[in-house]
């Protein structure tokens, strides 16, 4: 490595990380979901869309196994289920445990430090092309129920990202951003 790209990997941290984020005005992803439960003797798994809005829009599709649908905007979320013929829509406030977590990818997506520090105690490792980002909860309202999140990816990408419940439980999903 020579001696300008060691400077610039040197220079590369949270800041950065978050500064490249928060470039990215919109994006469209297809995801899969693992969820892993003791109570369930195989995972769960769901596939669908993602489409993230710059700052504060986020919309989770899911195709299969049922379509549902989640969209965040601004503090309020709606959640829709076609197969179940239910919609529910809430403001995060009325909420703070969906609202901490519904923050930590929405707040990663959009380079929002300020918010992330709100709700997690943050830490980087890794380097731009490979780097892996840990929350954990503040809040003991959060911390009840989560452990950990990972959020993984490249450069202003997010490849993965997983989920660890206090009781054991935990989810995977990943993202593989479409192609503009």
């Amino acid at each position: 490595m020579g001696a300008a790209a060691a400077a610039s990997a040197a220079d590369w941290g949270l800041e950065q990380l978050m500064h490249a984020l928060a470039q990215v005005k919109s994006s469209k992803a297809r995801f899969v979901e693992r969820k892993e439960m003791e109570i369930l003797s195989s995972p769960l798994e769901s596939s669908g869309t993602l489409i993230y809005t710059a700052p504060d829009r986020l919309e989770k599709h899911t195709l299969k196994p049922r379509q549902e649908s989640l969209v965040l905007e601004g503090s309020r979320l709606t959640l829709e289920s076609k197969a179940r013929h239910q919609r529910r829509t809430f403001e995060l406030q009325e909420q703070p445990v969906i609202g901490a977590f519904v923050e930590s990818i929405r707040s990663t997506l959009a380079g929002d430090l300020a918010t992330l520090k709100r709700y997690y105690e943050v830490s980087l490792s890794g380097g731009e092309s490979d780097w892996r980002l840990l929350l954990k909860p503040s809040a003991s309202d959060m911390r009840r129920f989560v452990s950990e999140i990972r959020i993984s990816g490249s450069r202003d990408g997010i490849g993965t990202i997983e989920i660890t419940e206090i009781q054991g439980d935990r989810s995977v999903m990943t993202i593989v951003p479409e192609k503009p």
